[in-house]
């Protein structure tokens, strides 16, 4: 027997609203898109264009009204805390858009909101299901590597305009949010960071426009994670090391460039996400070097495991909770970088990391 699809819907049709979540709702098994929030008449008319049939909605109490299981919220991140609260005090099911708080604290109030409503509250950190951060998962549980040391993430894009301006916006918590999840996903905890910013000077205020990033995670093994949007680099590459070899990926944001290119994964799920065998990551040990075919990129599985928990079939893909933890990270990142040392991760901002 099939199970009738929930009902979930987007508030805000931005670029996060538009390329990162309606596509892969589409594509997700358990999904229906229910409506879209957004007042803007060309964003409307972008719905209607992409979505035929789909409902637009002025705000988000006129589509909690329609009668959705859930909603995503991805307006700008000054909004998001206040949206929050209100689906869940409606009793609604949420997905967050990252950064989904300013601060690990502001994280801790929107976590236990949802949880004395009994509600779910996931985060999308859609990036844990990246075609590269996957195949790196899984040369390392395979044991390829042998004892892992660690793990280098680099993320440079040549794209300065979409830097979010001011002391609310920055790289920090724009890309920051992605690698440092990343990492807590594939390495478990962080105890401590080290990390160095640099700055901007805009019309709005102060910009975080780059960083680097030390993480010692509780296993011993250490990450580094480092991004620009202003120095005109274009890269994405993983590096891991072991006491067996080393592994290396210079990917291509596969899945994030065929979406702007104008196609969805609904189109051919079998096909989707999978880097090109010539950016296949090479691993390189004592027998020699060999590459790792690509596992596949599936941002829409996200939004299946996210469906399933609704239903109480399974986990929420990164519960509010997960979130908590890299926004502690990257709040530690913050003062480190203010400092000039190495900051202690509070291992009281959530339950342990559950993988």
């Amino acid at each position: 027997m099939k199970l009738r699809p929930i009902r979930l819907g987007v508030v805000g049709y931005g670029a996060g609203g538009r390329y990162f979540h309606t596509p892969f709702i589409a594509a997700a098994e358990g999904v229906g898109l229910a409506g879209v929030v957004t007042r803007s008449p060309g964003r409307r008319d972008e719905v209607a264009a992409d979505w035929p049939g789909v409902p637009v909605f002025d705000s988000l109490g006129a589509l909690l009204a329609s009668g959705v299981d859930a909603v995503t919220i991805t307006t700008p991140p000054e909004t998001r805390r206040q949206l929050v609260l209100e689906a869940v005090a409606a009793g609604v099911h949420v997905v967050a858009d990252k950064p989904f708080a300013p601060t690990a604290e502001v994280g801790l109030e929107m976590a236990a909101a949802a949880e004395s409503a009994g509600v779910l509250l996931s985060v999308f950190h859609n990036r844990r299901w990246d075609a590269d951060i996957r195949t790196l998962a899984t040369v390392i549980e395979a044991g390829r590597l042998g004892e892992l040391w660690r793990v280098h993430s680099r993320f440079d894009l040549d794209d300065p305009d979409t830097l979010e301006a001011g002391p609310g916006g920055g790289l920090l918590r724009d890309i920051g949010s992605h690698v440092v999840d990343q990492m807590l996903w594939l390495l478990g905890d962080v105890r401590s960071v080290n990390a160095h910013l640099d700055w901007l000077e805009l019309p709005e205020g102060r910009t975080d426009a780059s960083f680097l990033i030390d993480l010692q995670h509780t296993s011993g093994v250490r990450s580094t994670v480092e991004s620009t949007k202003a120095n005109h680099l274009e890269a994405r590459e993983l590096r891991a090391y072991g006491s067996e070899g080393s592994f290396q990926s210079l990917g291509t944001d596969v899945q994030a460039q065929a979406i702007f290119a104008g196609r969805r994964p609904v189109d051919d799920l079998e096909e989707w996400g999978y880097e090109e065998p010539a950016r296949w990551g090479l691993l390189s040990t004592s027998a020699g070097e060999v590459s790792v075919p690509s596992e596949q990129g599936r941002y829409h599985d996200f939004y299946a495991a996210f469906a399933a928990a609704v239903r109480g079939e399974g986990r929420q893909p990164v519960p509010a909770f997960d979130g908590v933890r890299t926004l502690a990270v990257l709040d530690a990142a913050r003062l480190s970088a203010e400092r000039g040392e190495s900051v202690v991760v509070p291992s009281e901002t959530a339950p342990a990391l559950n993988h």
